[in-house]
């Protein structure tokens, strides 16, 4: 394979773990991360089966998920992608309510790749961004109840 169809193929296992959350192909997803996955990202570190397992949480609680990605760059067996999600919030997430808002969110994702399979992803979200869609009495609550009070979540679980 040459360089181009490396760069190509890397990109298409990366963007394949992001569209197979958004259509709950759960399998899939499982397919294609390597079994010592990790995940890092906005305070957060995963196994494979939590990041699963918090994904299958997220598109529970947002109706009608969509992304775009409009930066894709690859180097190496590195690919950062910079995404834009829409949705509506609909049911319970991380222990806040549904609210019934439309909300945009904007981040970058970097997912490491080796033989057909996402190794590790780091992420960072424009959490501010968030806050000011969701409300920040919300989220400030939110960041009270689990970062002062220093009350510990449940790990998520892979249904």
């Amino acid at each position: 394979m040459n360089t181009d169809e490396q760069k190509e193929e890397v990109k298409k296992t990366a963007l394949a773990v992001s569209y197979s959350i958004l259509e709950g192909r759960w399998d899939d997803l499982d397919k294609l991360l390597d079994d010592n996955f990790t995940y890092t990202g906005d305070g957060m570190k995963f196994n494979k089966n939590e990041y699963i397992g918090f994904m299958q949480d997220m598109k529970a609680a947002f109706s009608d998920l969509k992304m775009e990605f409009p930066h894709i760059l690859s180097d190496g067996d590195h690919v950062s992608v910079r995404f834009i999600s829409t949705a509506v919030n609909t049911g319970s997430f991380m222990g806040a309510p549904a609210n019934k808002k439309h909300l945009e969110v904007n981040g970058i994702f970097i997912r490491k790749i080796k033989d057909g399979k996402v190794m590790q992803e780091w992420q960072t979200t424009d959490l501010l961004g968030v806050m000011k869609q969701i409300g920040f009495g919300a989220l400030l609550g939110y960041a009270i109840f689990v970062g002062l009070l220093n009350v510990k979540q449940k790990r998520p679980v892979k249904k």
